[in-house]
């Protein structure tokens, strides 16, 4: 990626994570969008993902989404003349993950290759483990002066795993489980061989469900029994917070433009893809009549689980979404077919060109920051569009060039 290409996206991201936190943060405090009609109150009061619990909860920084992947293609945009462009495909706001991959990629890089590296001037993106501390420890509650960081995982069966100690390592701080940790007089403390030490920062890898039993799942095995209590009395800060997910619900996706405009009074850098939502009437009647052209998504979806691309779809496939969407039309948005972006890969076949994404990692926290660079997916399968490694895909090194 050029220099000038990077900063151009570097601004929109960094304007769209912080219209996104501004919209956390009004949804759980005024509702100032909602009550100007912005955006409709059924999809974000009705959400999922939306927490009542976290209503008039303030929290460091007013910083919701510290760490934030954002899906990136670089396409046309349907129905609009011009050339390729970065589009923002998707926002991911709850645990992304990935950033390890971005990391390994350049070592692995950097051995084969080390003259390409003397060659040219790729920006490092090495530095990232200091920049997430960074960020970490800049929103621990305010009463701390030395914070205490540590990486709560769900443990070694998680498919990401690699990367919760990976990140441990590398930020030098514990990677603990839900039985590491418990809460004593609203504090968190960390089970440790020299006793009991407080715990000031979580990062956590946990989905919200599963990290209190006594406020969300009952059985879970996997969080910390009384730290919704502990993070409600600002003793401890989680991150991402709680109730992230409802901004980056793929029905609220076609509105961060307006969030942009609404909360920043600036026009949005980067576009959205023009999307289409099962619950109003019109986009409804044009998705049903165009389910062949169209790549189908649950708005609650994620790992490139739920979907229909239409062109690469059998009638058999086309008809068993139809009937899902009838049945339940607010569960689904659908999208046109995008021309995404290939790059060379190297395939059984020899060297191919493969379709893409880019996912950039946006760090929130008294500033906003991120390194040059994110991590490349790549679908391995030819003509497939779907870059999800749970789906087959593959990563690849991410290189912005500094001049």
């Amino acid at each position: 990626i050029p220099a000038h290409e990077w900063q151009q996206l570097q601004r929109g991201l960094v304007q769209r994570v912080t219209a996104l936190n501004r919209f956390l943060h009004d949804l759980y405090h005024e509702q100032e969008i909602l009550r100007a009609g912005i955006i409709p109150r059924e999809p974000v009061l009705h959400n999922p993902q939306f927490r009542p619990e976290m209503v008039g909860l303030d929290v460091p920084g007013s910083v919701y989404a510290h760490i934030a992947g954002i899906d990136v293609v670089r396409a046309p945009l349907p129905g609009a003349a011009g050339e390729a462009q970065y589009i923002v495909l998707e926002d991911n706001l709850r645990v992304p993950s990935g950033v390890s991959y971005m990391l390994e990629d350049r070592n692995m890089m950097m051995r084969l290759f080390p003259e390409l590296f003397r060659e040219y001037r790729v920006a490092p993106v090495a530095h990232y483990p200091d920049l997430l501390l960074e960020t970490l420890r800049s929103v621990a509650p305010s009463q701390v002066a030395d914070p205490t960081v540590v990486v709560l995982t769900p443990g070694i069966y998680n498919s990401a795993y690699f990367e919760h100690a990976f990140l441990a390592q590398q930020m030098g701080v514990e990677l603990v489980e839900g039985q590491d940790l418990f809460v004593r007089d609203g504090r968190v403390y960390m089970r440790t061989t020299s006793g009991p030490q407080p715990v000031d920062v979580i990062y956590r890898r946990i989905d919200d469900d599963f990290l209190d039993p006594l406020a969300f799942r009952a059985d879970s095995q996997l969080g910390c029994a009384g730290l919704l209590d502990a993070y409600r009395r600002g003793h401890v800060t989680l991150c991402n917070a709680i109730g992230t997910g409802v901004a980056d619900d793929k029905s609220i996706y076609p509105y961060v433009p307006r969030m942009i405009e609404f909360y920043l009074g600036e026009r949005p850098i980067l576009a959205n893809v023009p999307t289409y939502l099962g619950r109003e009437a019109d986009d409804l009647a044009y998705m049903l009549d165009h389910l062949e052209e169209l790549v189908v998504k649950e708005v609650h979806g994620a790992g490139g689980y739920g979907m229909l691309v239409g062109p690469a779809a059998t009638r058999a496939e086309i008809e068993q979404f139809r009937a899902a969407i009838r049945a339940r039309p607010e569960h689904y948005i659908a999208q046109p077919t995008l021309a995404l972006s290939t790059c060379p890969t190297f395939v059984e076949q020899g060297v191919a060109p493969r379709h893409i994404d880019l996912r950039p990692f946006v760090l929130s926290g008294k500033t906003v920051q991120m390194v040059p660079g994110g991590l490349t997916r790549v679908a391995l399968r030819e003509g497939s569009l779907v870059v999800n490694s749970s789906q087959g895909g593959g990563t690849k090194d991410t290189w912005v060039l500094e001049t």
